[in-house]
């Protein structure tokens, strides 16, 4: 629009002579009124023609809106300056009647009032300072507001606190019907001591039914945050016309998302013009040449895409990946890496607005992390309804899985939700074997691994024949239903490293996976699998077909990403953190920078839960008495040994949340009833 609107400036010299002149004639013609409206600010104005006339001939369009802030602060500043002119007055000449600041200048300082005018003229130069301080970059409006409504909700949970917390001393000390107002003695005054609200995911207050207290946020870290300078945006965002120019790919940057790993510019293509050499005579008789356009069409997308290795070399960048085109967008994503990369933190992400939404509808909300233009990105596990990772040593496999597990300690309490970790490296999630939710030990042995995906199979069998007795669809219809003593938790699967668990016992892993993957939705199982070897005889076509929600991190080769994602791309990943993320939803895989929770965020989390459960097993191993006195737990027992087949010490151990010594007690009782086999 710009382009078109200043054509006249830019098309000859000629013509900008020809504007040149207009100017001056303008000036020259209304001086006199200039000069009384301005004074000797005529000279600012003539200095802004010239500078915006520089602008628009240079085509520098982008310095307008990019340093919008500076412009704003001279405008500022040449108004106190006029000000300022005005307390001045020549004894000859036009500007005598008026002052040196004319007529605005009059205006501003109040009519030569000395105490006012000085203090607007402060006024102006703290504006004006405040806006050369100013280093705000253009964003889409979209994202300022999604950065203001984690803040704008925890006001408004604080207000709704303070005001039910004022109702209920309200509601004390009002009595019900009316009587004289009487003043107490000051000895009886007892003042209410007011705690400050913590800043938590729900109240303190609000507790299980099992007693059980969720975390508060302030367990995990907050953000830092760095982002690229404008001049470094800009300048790159240069270097790339330039270079697309100089391979004859006319394109102009039209937008740029700032992410925490990699900086995004929108690339409109231009267009490809076909020229003719017409010759004609002028008056003189002279032969003259002149090129006329014959045609244009506009620039294919394959040019540009074919152009990454040399945009790469011009940016000094490891890699470039263009995103051809944007989903939802008419413009090509050229993704640069920053010059320093940012950690997404857990916090950040769990305190936006799409995880406050998405985790009041679900249980098994989880932070992912924030895509190239800085969103929040959640997903939903009910819904994918299984999670495939992989990616090279060091690529952020295991921080991921962290986070995941992370996202639900914080929102899900034991008797919501249960995890089975099985971790054939013996140490990456070895920090959450004291957590209350483990249904067993974090597994390390094949051998076991193997017992348990076989006891998963029978307990989702189990589940169903309980589903088709209420006559429920699935573990969200169950739990709701009245007929229902206790509900039914969600269980969650994890395995760290699948491709060792594939070479020792493919036979038997593949087709105990695959049967969780197909049937496991709908009874609360979910699987998260990751491996470092994305090979066909690990990663299976049975095994991809069952997991359609896969996360790839970086790889060593085309032929992996292919393997995992079904497409090119992870391997010109980063590392760190830096993923692609792909659904059955999408088109295409979108490009994330995973979350970062720390081992010592895991360390706080890990100790708050394992704090909660020496309570409640402190609270329930009480001595079953000398056999006069019926433990309390016996009839609990008895009822899951009328509903399980077999069932043993470490069982009662899990389900009734005591000690061993008090599980052991309960299965002597119980074979002296015969209830045991």
């Amino acid at each position: 629009m710009l382009d078109s609107a200043f054509h006249i400036l830019t098309s000859s010299p000629a013509r900008r002579v020809l504007w040149l002149t207009l100017v001056g004639v303008l000036l020259f013609l209304f001086w006199t009124e200039l000069l009384t409206t301005l004074g000797v600010g005529v000279v600012l104005l003539v200095l802004a023609i010239i500078t915006l006339t520089l602008v628009v001939w240079l085509r520098k369009f982008s310095l307008i809106w990019h340093w919008w802030n500076l412009w704003l602060a001279a405008i500022v500043f040449a108004a106190a300056l006029l000000g300022l002119f005005a307390f001045f007055a020549p004894e000859r000449g036009i500007l005598s009647q008026v002052s040196l600041g004319g007529n605005w200048g009059t205006a501003i300082n109040q009519h030569q009032n000395y105490f006012t005018g000085v203090g607007c003229i402060i006024a102006l130069i703290i504006a004006g300072v405040i806006l050369v301080r100013t280093r705000f970059t253009w964003r889409p409006p979209h994202t300022v507001v999604e950065k203001m409504l984690p803040l704008l909700q925890q006001l408004r949970n604080w207000g709704q606190r303070s005001i039910a917390w004022l109702s209920q001393v309200y509601a004390k000390k009002v009595p019900s019907a009316p009587r004289p107002i009487a003043k107490p003695p000051k000895a009886k005054v007892k003042t209410i001591p007011v705690e400050a609200p913590r800043v938590t995911l729900t109240p303190p207050s609000t507790l299980s039914r099992e007693g059980w207290e969720l975390p508060g946020i302030e367990l995990l870290d907050e953000t830092v945050k760095v982002e690229p300078s404008p001049a470094e945006v800009d300048r790159r965002a240069k270097l790339i016309e330039e270079a697309l120019a100089s391979y004859g790919v006319e394109a102009k940057v039209v937008q740029v998302n700032i992410g925490p790993t990699v900086t995004q510019f929108g690339i409109e293509p231009g267009w490809d013009r076909k020229y003719k050499k017409v010759k004609e005579r002028d008056k003189n008789g002279n032969l003259k040449v002149r090129v006329e356009e014959v045609s244009r069409t506009r620039v294919k997308v394959e040019r540009i895409t074919s152009l990454a290795n040399d945009l790469a070399l011009t940016l000094a960048a490891p890699s470039v990946r263009i995103e051809a085109p944007v989903p939802g967008k008419s413009v090509i994503g050229i993704e640069v890496p920053n010059s320093s990369m940012r950690l997404v933190c857990l916090r950040e992400v769990i305190e936006s607005t799409a995880f406050t939404k998405l985790s009041s509808r679900s249980k098994l909300a989880l932070a992912l992390g924030k895509g190239t233009a800085g969103e929040a990105e959640v997903l939903d596990l009910a819904k994918m309804p299984h999670l495939l990772i992989a990616g090279t040593t060091g690529s952020g496999k295991t921080v991921c899985l962290n986070s995941i597990i992370v996202s639900f300690l914080m929102r899900n309490t034991p008797e919501e939700l249960q995890f089975i970790m099985i971790d054939p490296k013996r140490v990456e999630l070895a920090a959450f074997n004291t957590v209350p939710h483990l249904m067993t030990p974090v597994i390390t042995e094949k051998e076991r691994a193997v017992e348990i995906l076989k006891w998963l199979n029978q307990e989702m069998d189990s589940r169903y024949r309980k589903l088709a007795l209420m006559g429920a669809r699935n573990i969200d219809m169950y739990n709701k239903s009245s007929k229902v003593a206790k509900p039914m938790p969600y269980i969650i699967l994890i395995i760290d490293e699948l491709a060792d668990l594939m070479i020792a016992k493919s036979e038997e892993v593949e087709p105990l996976l695959c049967r969780l993957a197909q049937m496991g939705r709908a009874v609360g199982i979910h699987l998260v699998v990751a491996t470092q070897r994305p090979s066909v005889d690990v990663v299976t076509g049975l095994i991809k077909a069952n997991f359609p929600t896969r996360i790839s991190f970086a790889v060593a080769s085309q032929v992996d990403s292919r393997t995992i994602l079904d497409t090119a791309g992870a391997e010109k990943l980063l590392g760190r953190g830096d993923m692609l993320y792909v659904s059955s939803e999408m088109t295409k895989p979108k490009r994330l920078q995973g979350c970062f929770a720390s081992p010592q965020e895991i360390e706080r989390l890990v100790s708050f839960w394992s704090n909660q459960r020496q309570a409640q097993l402190t609270e329930a191993l009480v001595p079953a008495g000398d056999g006069s006195t019926p433990d309390p737990l016996l009839e609990e027992a008895r009822h899951l040994a009328r509903e399980h087949k077999q069932i043993s010490a470490s069982f009662l151990q899990r389900q009734l949340r005591i000690g061993y010594s008090r599980a052991t007690q309960l299965m002597e009782l119980l074979e002296k009833e015969d209830k045991v086999e």
